[in-house]
């Protein structure tokens, strides 16, 4: 049974990718998730905030020492040179992918062009083979037009495509107008990939200290939905690779995800809950799946189920026989 696909023109053993979470944090729990079967790996994100305190506290550095002595002219303190946000990760990107024969990720999570392509181009040169893109974004200014969401979106992919050479993909929200028009635009801006999709902190309210709780939730099978929609509505309308992501709980949520159209799945949420190891479960359950309905391949099914005929005209059909059939029971109150 042969489970090899292809995501970002790279060659996988197979579609399941864990996504940036806390288990990519070292080499070990890197190689455990290889070890358990994925096919490969995003590293947890490095985010704009981390490379603006370090450039920051490097040029504080700089000046502070820039009187002293000629002998001490090239001294740096030493938490610089142990900083934990990019170096620390680029030590990691290059370790991982030393160490492992699958594909290692790279991770950056911001929204403003800045100094991504650097940071981007320092990633590709430690050994990543690909590179995401985490354009966490939620405008609250309520003067921001849509137009100049979006543009942001495409200037921080511009910006680093114009400095790597390893595939991008962009892991986006579905909180545009257009959610199409969003991913055609990316696409032809230079996207080898779409993530579908970031999920927005939401945060909680403590009712006794009256403040806000801000907090990160997994996600739960019932979230599949959003992104199953648009996986299957995107495919074959693009000519980058759909990666689909969130609500992955089962083996099930992986072959659903398969017969939209998705390339490869991710999975953060259910492998933090359980474990690395839970990945071979997922593997088998799909395995178990592909055998039983007799697909010898994941291509032989991915797909089946995307939608083939104009996309608007798909959804509110299927809408309106849900309601009809909502309103056809009877409910007991």
């Amino acid at each position: 049974m042969d489970l090899t696909t292809r995501y970002l023109g790279l060659q996988l053993r197979n579609p399941l990718v864990a996504g940036a979470s806390p288990l990519s944090h070292s080499v070990a729990s890197v190689r455990r998730l290889a070890d358990a079967g994925v096919g490969a790996v995003v590293l947890y994100s490095l985010f704009e905030e981390q490379i603006r305190r370090e450039a920051e506290r490097q040029a504080r550095f700089a000046d502070e020492y820039n009187e002293t002595y000629a002998e001490s002219l090239t001294y740096f303190p030493e938490t610089v040179d142990r900083d934990h946000g990019a170096n620390s990760y680029l030590h990691l990107v290059e370790s991982a992918a030393s160490a492992l024969d699958i594909p290692v990720i790279g991770s950056l999570n911001g929204v403003t062009p800045g100094g991504w392509a650097r940071y981007a181009r320092s990633i590709q040169d430690a050994g990543a083979a690909a590179i995401e893109l985490n354009i966490y974004y939620l405008p609250g200014d309520a003067h921001i037009e849509g137009r100049e969401v979006e543009q942001r979106h495409l200037d921080v992919l511009a910006n680093v495509k114009s400095a790597v050479s390893v595939p991008v993909a962009v892991k986006l929200s579905p909180f545009f107008s257009s959610t199409a028009e969003m991913a055609h635009r990316l696409d032809e801006a230079g996207a080898d990939g779409l993530v579908l999709f970031n999920r927005f902190l939401q945060p909680d309210i403590d009712c006794e200290s009256q403040t806000p709780v801000p907090s990160v939730v997994l996600s739960s099978a019932g979230e599949i939905r959003l992104p199953l929609t648009w996986i299957s509505l995107l495919r074959g309308r693009l000519g980058v690779s759909l990666a689909a992501t969130t609500g992955v709980e089962s083996a099930t949520e992986v072959i659903k995800y398969l017969l939209a159209g998705a390339d490869v799945v991710q999975s953060a949420s259910a492998l933090l809950r359980h474990g690395p190891d839970y990945a071979g479960v997922l593997l088998d359950g799909l395995r178990t799946w592909m055998q039983r309905k007799e697909y010898p391949t994941v291509d032989a099914f991915r797909g089946l189920l995307a939608v083939v005929e104009d996309g608007s005209a798909r959804e509110r059909r299927d809408y309106v026989a849900a309601v009809r059939d909502a309103n056809s029971r009877t409910y007991h109150v």
